[in-house]
């Protein structure tokens, strides 16, 4: 596979025909729809003959990466079923729990969904999240959850038989804004947690919101203990992503330098083959000027963004510091601000997991396809054909 970035007057046929690719390979796999018009500074991935105007992306890793993808169930099953098969692992998000510690189901069904992964061969993984009625962590429910040995027992009791249930293998407690004082406590339940399921055959994972030095301030970071949780989890998710995020100013949502600075940091707490780092599959949409406390972002996926950016005639500009994508555009008399993710800033993360030699990838979330990364992410991470990834 090649990466090639789209010049002034580039065509798709045109690039086609320079570099000995077939147009229908670039055309399905960059997702361009009719009548395939380009931004300038768009980059395309595609398989081509290595005519020194791309660059070549082979696999270097040896063996496959494993590979998970969050997905809510009300994904598109055409999305889902395509995106299984670029995968090792498919975390559904999310049961919720009660204050007595009973199990709150996803308001859709997921039993399709755990049916799918299991029939493609994947690890299906129940996401547990402290979420309240509004939507939100709710961080006395884990204060509650996490200095009650009842109410633990109860959950996890729960957790057993609806994984029995359903067909799960997994766990992946993901539980944010943990207040410092229950750091220890919230160790110890996942400790707790993982003892009891490992005996019971299933795996259990943590999310880790992204630290990069012990004593860091801030609700996000100080209950979250990287030696702790790495050494009672079987594996830790680094969620590095959200620097940029919908009420923050524009900016890159994983810029690579601040992803390779928590990297650094949690490889100093957990061992490298128990760690996967987050990806994000996302951008976001800014009106401007940007004032804090009032302005909102738009969330906006990957293949929409290139297509806003070719709507308005406005060239993609690549941020070296960052390796992100971005441009500006005027609507209505608005100028907007637009950071996203393309092959290039996912080939920059998907480098570190090679240098550090993770375990593997996380993708937060699976519901709009980018099936360019998807295909980069099978061309760098799997050095040969697995049973979870397409031959």
């Amino acid at each position: 596979m090649e990466i090639y970035v789209v010049r002034q007057n580039d065509t798709v046929d045109a690039i086609a025909r320079e570099h000995g690719a077939d147009v229908n390979s670039i055309i399905e796999i960059n997702q361009l729809a009719p009548p395939y018009r380009l931004a300038l500074g768009q980059a395309l991935l595609f398989p081509g003959n290595g005519s020194g105007q791309t660059e070549t992306v082979c696999p270097s890793y040896p063996g496959s990466v494993f590979r998970s993808g969050y997905a809510y169930p009300f994904i598109s099953p055409p999305v889902l079923n395509e995106s299984l098969g670029y995968l090792s692992e498919l975390a559904v998000f999310s049961y919720g729990f009660t204050a007595s510690g009973d199990l709150i189901p996803p308001t859709l069904d997921d039993t399709w969904m755990v049916q799918e992964a299991l029939h493609m061969g994947l690890m299906p993984t129940l996401t547990l999240t402290p979420l309240g009625a509004d939507g939100r962590f709710n961080n006395n429910l884990v204060s509650l959850l996490v200095n009650r040995q009842s109410i633990q027992r109860r959950l996890v009791n729960s957790l057993a038989a609806v994984m029995l249930e359903k067909g799960y293998q997994a766990v992946n407690i993901d539980f944010e804004y943990v207040l410092g004082e229950d750091r220890d406590a919230f160790t110890t339940f996942v400790a707790y947690a993982a003892n009891v399921l490992n005996t019971l055959g299933y795996q259990v994972s943590v999310a880790l919101a992204p630290k990069h030095s012990d004593d860091q301030k801030g609700l996000l970071y100080e209950g979250m203990d990287y030696g702790g949780l790495g050494a009672a989890a079987n594996w830790v998710i680094l969620m590095t992503y959200e620097w940029g995020y919908t009420y923050g100013p524009p900016m890159a949502v994983a810029p690579v330098n601040q992803v390779r600075r928590v990297l650094e940091y949690a490889l100093t707490k957990i061992p490298a083959a128990k760690i996967c780092l987050g990806v994000p599959n996302y951008g976001y949409d800014w009106p401007l000027p940007y004032v804090r406390g009032t302005t909102a972002a738009r969330t906006i996926g990957n293949v929409e963004a290139v297509e806003t950016a070719v709507f308005y005639g406005v060239p993609i500009r690549f941020d070296q510091a960052a390796q992100s994508p971005c441009y500006r555009y005027w609507q209505y008399g608005v100028e907007h601000e637009v950071w996203f993710e393309d092959v290039r800033s996912w080939r920059a993360k998907f480098r570190l997991v090679e240098q550090y030699r993770l375990k593997g990838i996380a993708v937060w979330q699976l519901m709009k396809l980018f099936r360019a990364g998807l295909v980069l992410m099978e061309t760098m991470l799997s050095s040969s054909p697995t049973e979870s990834g397409p031959a």
